[in-house]
């Protein structure tokens, strides 16, 4: 048995955490409730202050966990990435955006990498865990940490672990969710399973390479875009066909098998359904491949705002009401129903499509009393009250929050256009339409 796999197994290992964002502080948190010593690495000051004083930023953990495995010692965080000589096993869960070109920005994780090599040391494993292309942890991040002299498999062990992490899901955490694990040999794969088993309470998939984890990961998430391509599309379809696209899915749902609901919307949000699509298209193309299916349903989705704009148009023309000068009431700017993150929001990207036609736009989220857009603070109503309903010409439902008395704002509305079908169970439905 190797040091390193025994010290996990004693649970003696200590373990680090790069990036304490969504993905980064509930697995550094269940590291440390697992009964390990952890660190947690982070380059902005605020979150590490946060940490270390016990106070939480992220909905999907527990305030009473943090305090508790703070206050324990279990649990401490840092910018100084010198203390990752400290670490037996370090996690890099760090953003992985599109640059303005919409092509792959890897310069997080090739400067966590870059940060971690002054300390590393034998029988260290370092797992990425950031959403990436596939041959990111052999091509880019192996040949980084073996500029500290360690041989990879060796001298140290590396993996690719994809993040799993649904933020507002009640049932699956961290901590329930199944893990797949894929290391550069059989050895650093074992390791990294051995570390999540003694963590999670989840099975974890072996498979042979970090390449097949990374495109295992990007698959996850494609399937996810391809058919709400496909449903946004004949949402579009139905609407022109008079037909009722949301009682069509309903109706299929009855089927038994065969068939998965997915449903229409004003486009996709958060931080790897709408992203990872183009991370592989960009990595196909250097195989002189063209994911004709994947660009497809990208492209359909890309439009969805300003089809949604297009749509809030035409029913406000139908009232004979200008969409210059008209005041719309957006309901909701999360990216997903029940939860405070907006990043990559298409509700966001409505409202600036409307503003871009002359509307005066006020939106309210019970969950994002305020977002930062280019760089300035935009700020939400803090109630929602029937003067501000009444006052809209239009309201506009992008987000479907449970916290929001549908059958109130349809009975003070002029004009609804529900892009969510949040207001399924309202009877009178008169002044509602349907994306």
């Amino acid at each position: 048995m190797s040091k390193l796999k025994q010290k996990l197994l004693e649970k003696t290992a200590i373990l680090g955490v790069v990036g304490l964002g969504y993905v980064g502080l509930p697995l550094a948190v269940e590291k440390a409730k697992a009964g390990y010593k952890t660190i947690g690495f982070d380059i902005q000051e605020s979150k590490v202050s946060m940490v270390n004083i016990g106070k939480n930023y992220i909905g999907d953990v527990v305030n009473e966990d943090l305090m508790a495995i703070v206050q324990s010692g279990y649990l401490s965080a840092t910018t100084d990435f010198a203390e990752v000589a400290l670490a037996d096993c370090v996690c890099i869960c760090v953003p992985t955006p599109l640059d303005a070109y919409q092509q792959p920005d890897i310069s997080y994780v090739k400067a966590s990498a870059e940060s971690i090599v002054p300390y590393m040391h034998k029988d260290m494993l370092i797992v990425l865990e950031s959403t990436t292309y596939p041959g990111t942890t052999e091509e880019l991040l192996k040949p980084i940490l073996e500029s500290s002299g360690l041989k990879c498999g060796v001298d140290f062990y590396l993996a690719f672990s994809p993040e799993r992490v649904d933020p507002g899901n009640l049932i699956y955490k961290t901590k329930n969710t199944p893990k797949v694990v894929g290391g550069i040999t059989d050895q650093c794969t074992e390791l990294a399973a051995t570390m999540y088993e003694s963590i999670l309470e989840a099975p974890i998939h072996r498979v042979s390479s970090p390449a097949v984890a990374e495109m295992e990961k990007i698959l996850e998430n494609i399937y996810r875009n391809v058919n709400i391509g496909l449903v946004n599309e004949l949402a579009m379809l139905c609407n022109k066909m008079g037909i009722n696209f949301w009682e069509v899915i309903d109706a299929a749902k009855s089927k038994p098998y065969g068939f998965q609901a997915f449903y229409p919307g004003p486009g996709l949000g958060g931080h790897c359904i709408p992203l990872d699509p183009y991370y592989l298209s960009w990595k196909a193309r250097e195989f002189g491949f063209h994911t004709s299916m994947i660009e497809a349903s990208m492209m359909v989705n890309d439009r969805m705002p300003e089809y949604c704009v297009e749509r809030a148009s035409r029913i406000l023309n139908r009232y004979k009401k200008a969409m210059n000068g008209a005041r719309v009431l957006v309901l909701g700017v999360a990216y997903k129903q029940d939860i405070s993150d907006y990043r990559v929001s298409p509700a966001i990207r409505v409202i600036e499509e409307l503003e871009k036609e002359g509307v005066e736009v006020v939106y309210y989220d019970p969950f994002v009393p305020e977002y930062r857009q280019h760089g300035n603070i935009i700020i939400g109503e803090i109630e929602l009250t029937a003067e501000l309903i009444e006052n809209a010409d239009m309201v506009m439902i992008t987000t479907a929050h449970s916290k929001v008395d549908y059958d109130f704002v349809q009975k003070h509305a002029k004009i609804i256009f529900d892009t969510k079908n949040a207001m399924k169970s309202v009877n009178d439905r008169g002044n509602i339409e349907l994306l």
